[in-house]
């Protein structure tokens, strides 16, 4: 038993953490007394204190898995995706026995084997780390022309090859295209791209088109660009989908403004306000050029900010200036309008009676009025393949599915070229450039690595940023309004937008190693779920079951690692030139400045002045022949329905004549052609067809990005999926065994994907917000310096009665103090409390405190709770409950009213929001929880 009956509300309890790892190497951390608990090959130490110390002990494992993992890297490596999935001989370094994953690969590979029993999942095993691209099994896909007037992508593979060393050499050694005499000389390109987001296509899009400053004439320069995966695969498709100027930024800005800074460092305080202003304000050129440059791919957004109080406290942004913002946001919402020269559609105001005719979805009895503002919008997907496509179209040689493998040098050891391989057919070739531009968004620093060609890990540039949304049924909002939440419980921007008929939620911000996959946390779900209902009528119940689809995604936020010492992370962008290889990489920005990133990097590449930059003139693909009276004209030739016929213009503009030219008839009355994937969404059979035409290789690509299934209703995009796979691979030749390894592969990455049903399979804690790590915060901080020392954290823990080690109390502070200056501010602190290693060991934590209770309770050890055993704990703990108020506890806990509760329900049961009986707060104050802080809304101290 954890405590004696007559000592369990006296005596501070154990918290047990257990941190899962390697089936091979499983161990947990220890603070405090050491001591086992446990059998079999799992080792429980006793943990001692409130909750907070369960946090310090992630932070400890986090320093120790780091040591681990660069051991044991160290002495072998796992074979290649290549080696496992062709067969092909392993590197000698393979004979050794694979070094076990890292926290990360194992987070991974356990998503994915236990959720696939089949072939596929035996493809994502060891090996594969964190940050890797989704596997693609080589499926040798039969060519298929492109649009008109595009090369097919297996002609654009043609032309990379022929840039660098060919199949066959012409006896001196130098390189010789594939199907050219030896004599013919390929000069290298002039500028190779790696990356295909919205920035890499971008840089392929605007180095093409660019004209030479003096003349006037087409540079004629040679572009490649070269994607991992599909274009927009990764960063590029998963934003808001809004094309936005900042305001958020705008704000920020002006609060670092006003401050005691300006006092105290005025020069750098205003420069960081001119700095940020400027950026808003070049946004909001780049929005302007968006909107009304490539109409066919963009619309504009209201959004509502309600107000509900004529003055907040806390303040957003916590400046006291902001507290008067519901005062304050007509006049800032007209600032805003101006600094994109009043092109937008014009910011005002809704009373209460047209808030309720115009949002009805609000909650009508709290809005005082709302401000309403203008964003733009678009298909971010859609708009990164047209910038791509652009490119194609106006001669850059740009292939999806291509990775640089590793870099190739001249011998004065600057960089000539990249390895590659075509991960369609599994060929590896050579690509020669004289200016190699990496635009790798979060994967930035691995595109480094590979071309650093040493294990030594390279001076991090780019640290990634995580941000989830969800997407509920359109009847959350109206189908042309958006709102805007400006002040979350834990200070960040909240969206509450309609897109493509459903309503997207987005997005939080947390920091952490980029991923693949879209795997959205559970915890970040049920965050953003709670948030909805603060401005929704009471009426529009907010359900675990409306979510449709979620998905994660991250920011690159960048900083030089070229520069001096002290350069600083922006959400701007960063240029960075590496004086020893002459590798030029760009990272961080926003979608909004994808055209601003391009021409940037090009003028410090090529030179500025020497070449000039044409794109804020170019209409992008899908432009030419684009009216907004399209769709009508496409419903009176074809007898679409009106919602396909819509979808159709808005996602290929005037080149949807191309798509529907071969259009099968549906061989009804009406609607006479357009052959649904699925019900109740506008995607149809020529779409697919057409995106093989497109680059599409995979089933993923056409149900995630060609279409936007997979981002609207994960299940859907599931049903879809047999359907999809039948009409690629008579598209492109698949054999029997390529098309079941595809629909394998398409299932493993939808299911990564958010839905109705959660991923997760452990208790959702409720995690502390942002004035939960506030208060703490201020609590170790005994002199009030705004900063924490060593000695501080190490007095807190004694203050908490459990006293620590000096080896782990350093490993603790090293944890926060990410700039290395021997101090953590408040900043660095929320930081770290909101990381996903803290919020693990909070997690096991309360899971494995609530398992403890409940075998507590459970004294006869028969794996259930009834209500005897209900009464007698309550006895035990002092409380005579009468009979009637057993019977409400335990009908709140048996769900499935079978007369017993099992653990899984008893933590189902503790983890609820509603504590009617007032029994759950009793159980966490008086057996181990530290108090209800964590489970509840915060009543006193935040420690217990």
């Amino acid at each position: 038993m954890l405590l004696s009956p007559a000592r369990r509300v006296r005596t501070r309890p154990s918290i047990v953490v257990l941190v899962r790892r390697h089936p091979a190497a499983r161990r947990s951390v220890c603070l405090g007394d050491t001591g086992h608990h446990g059998g079999g090959d799992d080792w429980h130490f006793p943990l001692v204190g409130p909750a907070f110390l369960a946090a310090l002990a992630a932070a400890v494992d986090v320093d120790r898995r780091r040591r681990d993992s660069s051991s044991s890297s160290s002495s072998s490596s796992p074979p290649s995706y290549l080696a496992r999935c062709e067969g092909t001989p392993r590197s000698s370094s393979s004979s050794s026995p694979a070094a076990p994953p890292n926290a990360s690969s194992a987070r991974l590979t356990r998503r994915m084997t236990i959720r696939h029993d089949g072939n596929y999942a035996d493809l994502i095993s060891d090996g594969k780390r964190v940050g890797d691209p989704f596997p693609l099994a080589p499926t040798w896909n039969r060519e298929v022309m492109g649009p008109h007037g595009i090369p097919s992508r297996a002609e654009q593979v043609r032309r990379l090859k022929s840039r660098g060393m060919g199949t066959t050499t012409n006896g001196g050694g130098g390189a010789t295209p594939p199907n050219l005499p030896p004599s013919t000389i390929v000069p290298y390109y002039d500028v190779l791209v790696i990356g295909g987001g919205a920035t890499g296509a971008g840089i392929a899009f605007d180095a093409v088109t660019r004209t030479d400053a003096v003349t006037g004439e087409p540079s004629s320069l040679n572009v490649a660009c070269i994607e991992r995966g599909d274009f927009s695969s990764e960063t590029s498709s998963r934003s808001t989908k809004l094309i936005w100027a900042g305001i958020k930024y705008l704000a920020s800005a002006s609060a670092a403004l006003i401050s005691w800074d300006l006092l105290t460092n005025p020069m750098r305080t205003i420069n960081d306000f001119y700095g940020e202003f400027m950026m808003v304000f070049n946004c909001h050129q780049e929005r302007r050029y968006m909107l009304e440059k490539q109409s066919h791919l963009t619309n504009w957004i209201p959004i509502v900010c309600p107000f509900t109080e004529w003055h907040i406290w806390p303040p957003p942004f916590g400046h006291w200036l902001f507290s008067f913002f519901p005062i304050l946001a007509p006049a800032v919402f007209k600032f805003y309008d101006g600094l994109s020269g009043f092109t937008c559609p014009p910011s005002y105001v809704m009373g209460p009676s047209s808030s309720r005719i115009k949002f009805p979805q609000l909650n009508e009895k709290d809005i005082k009025y709302c401000a309403v503002f203008y964003e733009g919008q678009h298909n971010d997907a859609r708009t990164n393949i047209a910038i791509a496509l652009s490119a194609a179209e106006r001669g850059a040689d740009i292939a999806n599915y291509v990775e640089m493998t590793s870099a190739i040098f001249d011998e004065d050891g600057r960089i000539s070229g990249v390895r590659a391989l075509d991960r369609v057919t599994g060929e590896a070739f050579e690509i020669r450039a004289r200016n190699v531009i990496f635009a790798g968004g979060p994967f930035t620093d691995a595109l480094r690595q590979k071309e650093d060609g040493t294990s030594r890990p390279v001076a991090p540039s780019v640290s990634g940023a995580s941000g989830t949304h969800i997407v509920l049924p359109g009847y959350y909002a109206p189908p042309d309004m958006g709102l805007l939440d400006y002040n979350t419980s834990d200070g960040r921007f909240l969206f509450f937008l309609p897109w493509q008929g459903s309503v997207i939620v987005g997005t939080t911000d947390k920091k952490g190693p980029a991923e693949t996959l879209p795997y959205p946390p559970e915890e970040e779900i049920q965050w953003m779920l709670k948030e909805c209902e603060k401005y929704l009528s009471r009426d529009l119940k907010v359900r675990r079951s409306d979510v449709l689809s979620a998905w994660r995604g991250w920011r690159p936020l960048a900083s030089d690692p070229n520069a001096p010492p002290g350069g600083q992370i922006s959400r701007d962008h960063v240029i960075s030139t590496n004086p020893r290889t002459g590798t030029t990489f760009v990272a961080g920005g926003k979608w909004t400045t994808w055209r601003e990133m391009a021409q940037d990097v090009l003028d410090g590449v090529l030179g500025k002045g020497r070449t000039r930059c044409n794109t804020l003139d170019i209409v992008l693909h899908g432009g030419e022949g684009y009216s907004k009276s399209l769709s009508i004209q496409l419903i009176q030739k074809y007898g679409l329905t009106p919602d396909v016929a819509e979808h159709l213009v808005r996602t290929y503009g005037g080149r949807v004549w191309e798509l529907l030219a071969n259009a099968k008839p549906t061989g009804k009355q009406w609607p006479r052609y357009g052959h649904k994937l699925v019900s109740n969404y506008p995607y149809i059979e020529e779409e697919v067809r057409y995106a093989c035409r497109e680059y599409a290789c995979t089933i993923e690509d056409i149900l995630s990005r060609r279409t936007r299934l997979a981002f609207l209703n994960s299940e859907a995009a599931l049903e879809a999926l047999p359907r999809v796979a039948d009409i690629m691979a008579e598209e492109l030749g698949w054999s029997r065994k390529v098309k079941r390894v595809q629909i394998e592969a398409a299932r493993a990455y939808l299911e990564s994907y958010g839905g109705r049903v959660p991923v997760e399979d452990d208790l959702t804690v409720r995690l502390p917000t942002l004035g939960d790590a506030k208060d703490i915060f201020r609590e170790m901080d005994r002199d009030r310096s705004g900063r924490i020392s060593i000695k501080e954290i190490k007095d807190f823990a004694q203050r908490l009665g459990q006293p620590l080690e000096e080896e782990r109390v350093k490993a603790i502070f090293e944890s926060m103090d990410k700039d290395r200056d021997g101090k953590v501010n408040a900043e660095d602190f929320m930081e770290w409390f909101s990381n996903d290693e803290t919020k693990k060991g909070i997690r096991d934590y309360f899971r494995q405190k609530t398992i403890q209770i409940f075998k507590e309770i459970d004294i006869d050890n028969t794996g259930y709770l009834d209500e005897r055993k209900i009464k007698d704990i309550s006895i035990q703990l002092g409380h005579h409950l009468p009979d009637k108020k057993i019977k409400a506890i335990f009908k709140e806990m048996d769900v499935n009213k079978s007369g017993k509760v099992d653990v899984e329900h008893f933590i189902a049961w503790m983890d609820k929001d509603i504590d009617k009986t007032g029994f759950r707060k009793m159980l966490s104050a008086s057996m181990g929880l530290g108090g209800t802080g964590w489970l509840d809304s915060k009543a006193g101290s935040f420690l217990g």
